[in-house]
């Protein structure tokens, strides 16, 4: 077994990393307070190549696989998670669903727009009343000649107010559940659509986040992936690789706990001494580096496991589960070893505490994965 990344895999996180030095660290306080979304910014993600990992290289992807792009997820959740979010869905749920599911027109229509950030995708899953459960999805999209008439409402949707394209689930077949599902494209400007950022929120305040409502919405029928009736499955297909994402996030969330915790630790003085020189410090301190270090073999197993195109569907909601609930415990052990200054905007670990729960809740809350776990365990489908 060899755990050292490859030279195009340090590369990129070379890469990553000095961009975010650069373009991202000395701007993201001013991003959250002034809900700034960077759209420039996401821009210039797209021109350097930060999507295009997972992608064949006919719609613009380097197929530099799914551990690079985890790589990029994890650097850029270390520098701004607001940021960061945009990653699913311009290079996971979003376009993996058109990738996996999509038709070949459909794949050449949207992807390169999506890979190279001139696209802002979505990925329309979640509504008021529906989050965890999927197959209670209640927007419908009822057939009506060559076009679909979509009513209902998405919730908690990223990109919800500037998205050109999107990946929207609704029901064709309202008296069914999972059957009853189907998955279409939504595009900017159609009639009757409606996309509103939702403001003040606690966290990852630079991420357009919010609703977006359907009100005798056509979609015309060239826009339904797959057929009828396949939604949930082609939801699922797609959220393996959320899941592999948010946790590459998350790793990046738990990694910026640790560094900010280490650097105040060598930096405040009391009773004469470093902090870091305290014994209970020291056992905050080593929870956190183990943890997020247990974290990282986890998250980088289901990326390797993805690119070698074996099953990783249990890897991913276990990396995904262990590795954003690590990132809670270490943002709130580099908030005990801030103390008061946690709440000081002088210092990261304010905005890293506000950011950090939206990992536990993303493609599905922590019980969800706790329940796939146990059940995958137990042999129970």
């Amino acid at each position: 077994m060899d755990f050292d990344l490859d030279s195009e895999h340090v590369q990129i996180k070379d890469t990553v990393r000095k961009f975010c030095e650069k373009e991202v660290i000395p701007f993201a306080e001013e991003w959250e307070k002034n809900e700034f979304f960077p759209r420039e910014t996401i821009r210039k993600m797209g021109e350097l190549g930060f999507f295009a990992s997972p992608f064949p290289e006919q719609y613009g992807g380097t197929e530099l696989g799914f551990l690079a792009n985890i790589i990029v997820a994890e650097e850029l959740g270390r520098a701004s998670l607001g940021l960061a979010c945009c990653l699913n869905m311009q290079s996971g749920t979003c376009p993996m669903t058109l990738l996996l599911n999509g038709n070949e027109e459909q794949k050449e229509k949207f992807l390169p727009g999506i890979i190279s950030g001139e696209l802002l995708g979505c990925f329309a899953v979640t509504e008021p009343n529906a989050g965890t459960d999927v197959a209670g999805i209640e927007t419908k999209a009822i057939r009506d000649g060559d076009n679909y008439i979509l009513n209902g409402s998405k919730m908690w949707i990223t990109h919800s107010s500037v998205f050109d394209v999107g990946i929207c689930f609704a029901k064709t077949d309202p008296t069914q559940r999972h059957k009853g599902l189907s998955a279409f494209i939504i595009e900017k400007g159609m009639e009757g659509m409606t996309g509103m950022a939702e403001k003040d929120k606690l966290g990852v305040r630079s991420s357009d986040t919010g609703q977006i409502v359907f009100v005798d919405v056509k979609v015309p029928k060239e826009n339904l992936i797959g057929e009828e009736g396949q939604g949930f499955k082609i939801a699922e297909s797609a959220l393996t690789y959320g899941r592999a994402n948010i946790a590459g996030r998350s790793l990046g969330i738990g990694q910026a706990a640790v560094d900010a915790a280490l650097k105040y630790a060598n930096e405040r003085e009391q009773f004469g001494q470093k902090i870091g020189y305290f014994q209970m410090n020291k056992q905050i301190i080593a929870d956190m580096v183990a943890e997020i270090d247990a974290s990282r073999l986890l998250v980088y197993r289901a990326a390797w496991l993805q690119d070698q195109k074996r099953p990783s569907a249990n890897e991913s909601t276990i990396a995904k589960f262990y590795a954003s609930e690590a990132a809670v415990r270490a943002v709130i052990g580099a908030a005990k070893i801030h103390g008061a200054y946690t709440y000081s905007s002088e210092y990261p670990v304010a905005r890293l505490y506000r950011d950090v729960m939206l990992m536990t809740a993303g493609e599905g809350t922590s019980n969800i994965q706790r329940l796939i776990i146990a059940n995958n365990a137990l042999g129970w489908k």
